[in-house]
């Protein structure tokens, strides 16, 4: 079944006047996953249910990279929505959304770029209402800019992430230790939020599919008795 990111990533396609040509793009990939078809991962996708929705806000060309990681969450948080980023344009179901009444959006950013009456390290939610974690799905120098250019969210409060462990995302790494890839904040914002085992499937998701992929363009045969796929069996 299809999930906002394919969805999104569906449209920009649709739209595009040249096509995106991503690392190792002549692979045959697998079109549900996007991995290299001979590791493909998607008799390993988790089922379990969270509490939470998570809202993905993707910088241009995001959807259509394959070591895109809001994939991954919109695979196994059901209340996952997905909109393109534009910087003199907002999409009204973006907005529809952020105004339904059973949400407590919060935007997910480092609080230090923020005034400080904003910045909250918790989620607090008043009866009847669910959190819904705003990503901003880029690389940290667009998230920044999106981050400023978005004035329909300087209403929400603003979570700020205290990880003291280092990123173990190895497919697109950041040159600061404390930056994260989209799936390792939404685990730890599924996490704040009660949704514990939501959570560590996401972290346990996350390592399969960066292992999977990671073999696939080494040309390394798997081994499906190994730990991350253990711990991802549990959820399956």
């Amino acid at each position: 079944m299809s999930h906002a990111v394919a969805r999104l990533r569906a449209e920009r396609l649709a739209r595009s006047v040249k096509p995106f040509i991503a690392r190792g793009s002549r692979a045959v990939r697998c079109a549900q996953c996007r991995v290299i078809a001979s590791h493909c991962l998607c008799a390993l996708k988790p089922t379990v249910a969270a509490e939470a929705g998570v809202c993905l806000l993707m910088h241009d060309t995001e959807p259509l990279k394959p070591t895109n990681t809001g994939w991954l969450i919109a695979d196994l948080v059901e209340d996952t929505s997905a909109f393109g980023w534009q910087r003199t344009a907002v999409d009204p179901n973006l907005l529809a959304l952020l105004e339904q009444p059973e949400w407590q959006p919060y935007i997910v950013f480092p609080g230090e770029f923020v005034a400080e009456e904003r910045v909250v390290n918790q989620v607090s939610l008043a009866p009847g209402k669910r959190p819904l974690f705003i990503l901003l799905d880029a690389t940290w120098t667009e998230a920044r800019k999106m981050f400023r250019k978005s004035p329909y969210l300087d209403r929400f409060p603003v979570l700020s992430l205290e990880a003291e462990q280092m990123s173990r995302y190895r497919l697109r790494r950041s040159k600061r230790d404390d930056h994260f890839c989209t799936a390792e904040v939404a685990a730890m914002c599924l996490d704040l939020a009660g949704d514990q085992r939501a959570s560590q499937a996401l972290d346990a998701y996350l390592d399969v599919f960066s292992l999977h992929y990671l073999s696939a363009k080494r040309h390394l045969p798997l081994d499906l008795q190994d730990d991350a796929h253990q711990r991802l069996a549990t959820f399956l």
